[in-house]
């Protein structure tokens, strides 16, 4: 399998971008960026203030707004080469115009919002292919999300699930996600809402998969599609599946607890690292220089 050569970086966010899935609710008093320090990591990644960033609000129900914040913050910290993409249905994803805009760029965000408007939007597309080739063959080249940004970078996704009932088989719903990464699950704002159940559930049902559980103001760093790195002032939780042993997901009726045994966790902070080939953690780093400590990994 080809090694990617760009990065990816998957934050938790810190503000509802448009729709809050759990309640149904549009909030537009709830913008409040994640620390402007994860921004400025994307920043550092993506070579430096001069680069081209793409800001994607599909995600959002009130994108303009969203997309103006995101203008506003990445400006604070001397980064003012941004465009922003209100790509808002299947037809705008198969504009020349935004398709020309994102080989020319130097990294994308993807905001939160609904996730599902992201893979429902983006599936199939010239856009999508542009993104996980140049993702895929171009060093310095970045994808970023938050929220359900950071959850639809994955093959499987999460798209639903009340976190007060996701200890209940069936209702964690797991459709496609845009690709970027395989054998993995992201799910947002994790601790805060109280997810992980969900994630959890997530895992039992697919446990060739690696939960990352990204808590606020908190993300990891990918890069060659394998090596981690948590950046952030929070929380980021890893659920593996693979040593369950007993697990009663596959024989209950819908409705029912879920029952599993030897699920492992791992708690990281800023700094912290995990090779998802190997299912190792590192937790001996100095200032985020984990990735470079680490011998190569075929």
């Amino acid at each position: 399998m080809q090694i990617p050569k760009g990065k990816l970086l998957a934050i938790g966010g810190a503000e509802d971008k448009g729709t809050n899935l759990e309640t149904g609710e549009i909030h537009r008093n709830n913008l409040n960026f994640f620390e402007l320090g994860i921004l400025r990591r994307f920043v550092q990644e993506v070579g430096g203030p001069l680069k081209r960033i793409e800001v994607i609000t599909t995600a959002s129900m009130i994108p303009i707004e969203v997309g103006d914040n995101y203008f506003d913050a990445f400006g604070k910290i001397g980064c003012n080469n941004i465009g922003l993409m209100h790509i808002r249905n299947r037809v705008d994803a198969i504009n020349e115009d935004y398709l020309e805009r994102i080989k020319n760029c130097d990294g994308v965000m993807f905001s939160g919002g609904n996730q599902m408007r992201l893979t429902s939007t983006f599936g199939g597309t010239p856009l999508l292919a542009m993104l996980l080739q140049r993702y895929h063959l171009e060093e310095g080249f970045i994808v970023a999300g938050t929220s359900a940004g950071a959850m639809a970078m994955s093959n499987t996704m999460i798209y639903e699930g009340n976190a007060a009932k996701a200890h209940l088989k069936g209702e964690v719903k797991i459709t496609t996600g845009l690709g970027f990464m395989d054998d993995v699950i992201f799910d947002s704002h994790f601790e805060k809402r109280g997810r992980f159940s969900r994630l959890a559930q997530a895992i039992a049902t697919n446990p060739s998969c690696i939960g990352i559980g990204l808590g606020e103001d908190t993300g990891m760093l990918i890069s060659e599609g394998n090596k981690m790195e948590a950046i952030g002032s929070g929380l980021v939780m890893i659920v593996d599946g693979h040593d369950i042993q007993h697990s009663n997901i596959a024989d209950i009726p819908d409705g029912n607890p879920i029952s599993i045994e030897n699920l492992k966790v791992h708690f990281c902070e800023n700094g912290n690292g995990y090779i998802l080939s190997q299912r190792l953690f590192l937790p001996e780093t100095n200032e985020g220089s984990v990735i470079k400590k680490q011998t190569h990994v075929d």
